[in-house]
């Protein structure tokens, strides 16, 4: 493995990383700051760009905490290959949207995506990087991927899987909720880990039983424990335009467990229930003191009936546009927020005093409600304290709405470190 590393004589390995969608950075605080990296993970190239809006909020935070060299604030779609240096690691939480719609090309490579798709930036890195394409992927996304889209349930991540075998990558994911490996927030994401072959990983995982990797020889095993599993095996047949017209057209089921791998197109998928047996983080943990807190982040007497009333039960009569009369119902929320539990999953729009249903709101010990800081955001997604600092409060939560737990991202890569 020695050869796929930049290294001296006689230094650690180190792995040369690639961070695309990087956000605030994310995926490189939790692999630099992975035990026994000082020599190990080194992100020398990312990119960041958000297409919404002029300013490039994130982007500069990044390059404020991590400096500007080696980052790119341009369109990855527009970023040519020659302008990307080699690496060994490519690692991205690829946006959710219109995941993997393909079709075959009469000329060029044979597919495409609907414009703006960003999974096909990545396949793009890893087909035009060809011989040259990087070691290893570590990629992130919302559970929901595994069963999107609703009319084709998988559809999307078989195309991604079949994608990533045709350019020689055996693959291994898991649905991982970071709150039961004992981390301060319920968010579940599914980790997506790619092997190219060649490596010694590649080897390692096609020469090993399948439901042994899953459950004991794996990285995504090593570092979140499960329970014994059963398992299911299929294969991804057909091109990839056949894949997207076809895949598991009329079923109401999703084939894609919670975990499973993936060599030369053949699937094996379990049900991954988690084990661990250490501690747990909670949101009383994270808190900073209530002197500590500017007094905007109080709710007052006034709007608290309205923050009550987001929380609470509805039940009433909606039309839609077209005049379709239908009965909207949603169950209550915990209000306020408990403290001696892991947090709800952060969302985009926690920040801003203005009430609502999906923002954290705790009770403190002097019995005043209030909303949850920046800088505990940032706790729990286990980022430094101010890490954010250079943006505005709300933007900084947003911010945290779109970021991960990086305690997930360090102990995936120390397994790494340890098998590399």
């Amino acid at each position: 493995m020695i050869g796929f590393f930049h290294m001296k004589k006689g230094d650690k390995k180190q792995i040369k990383v690639a961070e695309l969608f990087a956000g605030v950075g994310g995926f490189r605080l939790g692999l630099e700051g992975a035990k026994g990296s000082k020599h190990g993970f080194k992100v020398t190239w990312s990119n960041q760009w958000e297409p919404s809006t002029k300013k490039q909020h994130a982007s500069e935070v990044y390059e404020l905490r991590f400096g500007k060299q080696g980052h790119s604030n341009s369109d990855i779609a527009k970023v040519s290959i020659k302008d990307i240096p080699n690496h060994d690691l490519l690692v991205g939480g690829f946006p959710c949207q219109d995941y993997s719609v393909a079709r075959t090309l009469n000329k060029a490579a044979g597919l495409s995506g609907k414009k703006g798709v960003l999974w096909w930036e990545i396949h793009r890195i890893l087909r035009e990087k060809a011989s040259d394409a990087p070691s290893f992927l570590m990629l992130e996304n919302v559970d929901r991927l595994l069963k999107s889209p609703a009319s084709q349930r998988g559809r999307d991540f078989a195309v991604m899987l079949a994608s990533l075998s045709d350019l020689g990558y055996a693959v291994e994911w898991r649905v991982i909720n970071a709150a039961e490996y004992g981390m301060p927030q319920r968010r579940r994401r599914v980790y997506i880990l790619g092997y190219k072959k060649g490596t010694s990983l590649y080897k390692e995982m096609t020469k090993s039983n399948e439901i042994n990797w899953l459950q004991n020889s794996g990285i995504t095993a090593q570092a979140f424990p499960t329970e014994p599993i059963v398992t299911t095996s299929f294969d991804l047949k057909g091109d990839l335009a056949q894949i997207t017209s076809e895949f598991n057209k009329g079923l109401k089921d999703s084939p894609f467990r919670t975990g499973g791998l993936m060599i030369n197109r053949k699937v094996t998928t379990f049900r991954a229930e988690p084990f661990y047996e250490g501690g747990f983080t909670v949101i009383k943990d994270i808190l900073q003191k209530d002197s500590d807190v500017d007094k905007s982040y109080f709710v007052s007497e006034k709007s608290l009936k309205d923050w009550k009333l987001l929380k609470g039960a509805k039940k009433e009569k909606r039309t839609t546009k077209s005049g379709f009369e239908y009965e909207y119902s949603e169950g209550a929320m915990i209000f306020p927020d408990m403290i001696d539990r892991p947090s709800r999953t952060i969302v985009t729009g926690e920040g801003g005093s203005t009430p609502s249903r999906f923002k954290h709101v705790i009770k403190t010990r002097s019995g005043k409600y209030r909303r949850l800081t920046p800088i505990e955001l940032e706790r729990l997604n286990m980022f430094p304290d101010g890490h954010t600092i250079g943006a505005t409060d709300v933007k900084r939560a947003f911010f945290m709405g779109n970021a991960l737990v990086i305690g997930v991202i360090k102990k995936l890569g120390e397994e790494l470190l340890k098998r590399l």
